[in-house]
């Protein structure tokens, strides 16, 4: 068989593949991020947003104790301030709280030290909340910067789900011997191109069926399926968590359930099963460093116009 992923990872009990259905728990820290001045005049996006805590999740929630899966959701620690509640129906079902930043900062556009003090504000309030400091980190909006993996590192996370480098779990080189486990994704496991339209916020692009982006993410889940590797989602709430949306991802789960031999979990449980095997020696991932390419010594011309 032609085998298209390359130095696929031994999974747990012969599985597979390895799947984490992952939300980003974003709410209205994306309202007050994007409009400081006058967020709580916006009421018609605010209530929309607000829909991903106080409906959605709840029905998240319920969805995975019905297949009996846990994940993880990547929480900005406003949201943990503002929705504690729903944070502790998510951890009382036995998923996992990873950090997402403060207010959903794009955090390269931030100073070093900026950045530093975002991040551990975000800590802080997982912390409060869950007794334990988050070991697991997705930057909002991909925005990773050149310092954020020496950031985290010297915070103790462990694993990282931002970049997209491989199809399967890869290691970010750090300084000296230090390592991070990267979990990837690809925009093609994001609901945010499937079915955002904000018109409040500038956001017009067209929606697509349930059954469109069931087919996009079920394609991606398949291959990974056929050639050993890992699949995780970017979902949001307030997007996937309305019922149509819902009833749609009932069907992918029970469509990954009945090809069988799919290791479920959160991601934190997925970097602990990728230290373990590096640690063993019984599989080499691959190694990347940040950035990944040198410093240009020369000037880009750019043709007049």
């Amino acid at each position: 068989m032609l085998q298209l992923i390359d130095n696929p990872p031994p999974w747990p009990n012969g599985a597979r593949c390895a799947v984490c259905i992952a939300f980003d728990f974003d709410a209205e820290s994306l309202l007050h991020l994007n409009y400081p001045q006058d967020s709580l005049r916006r009421v018609s996006l605010s209530s929309t947003l607000r829909y991903g805590a106080t409906v959605a999740v709840p029905r998240i929630v319920s969805i995975m104790q019905h297949f009996d899966i846990r994940q993880t959701f990547f929480t900005p620690g406003w949201c943990i301030e503002a929705y504690p509640d729903a944070v502790r129906r998510i951890l009382e079902a036995g998923h996992e709280i990873a950090h997402h930043g403060y207010l959903h900062e794009r955090v390269n556009q931030f100073s070093k030290e900026d950045e530093r003090s975002i991040l551990l504000r975000g800590m802080e309030a997982i912390d409060k909340l869950t007794g334990s400091p988050p070991v697991g980190y997705r930057c909002p909006s991909g925005a990773f910067s050149e310092h954020t993996l020496d950031l985290l590192l010297e915070n103790g996370f462990r694993y990282d789900s931002s970049l997209g480098g491989y199809d399967i779990p890869y290691l970010l080189r750090g300084a000296g011997t230090r390592r991070l486990i990267e979990l990837p994704y690809d925009h093609s496991s994001d609901d945010w191109p499937q079915y955002v339209h904000l018109e409040e916020a500038g956001l017009t692009m067209p929606i697509q069926s349930p059954a469109r982006a069931m087919e996009v993410f079920q394609a991606d889940f398949d291959a990974a399926w056929q050639y050993g590797g890992f699949w995780t989602a970017v979902w949001h709430p307030f997007v996937s968590g309305r019922p149509a949306r819902a009833e749609a991802i009932v069907g992918l789960i029970k469509h990954m359930k009945e090809k069988g031999n799919v290791w479920f979990a959160p991601l934190y449980e997925i970097a602990e099963h990728i230290e373990g095997l590096v640690s063993r020696g019984e599989w080499v991932p691959p190694i990347e460093s940040i950035p990944s390419w040198p410093k240009m010594p020369f000037q880009i011309a750019h043709p007049s116009r």
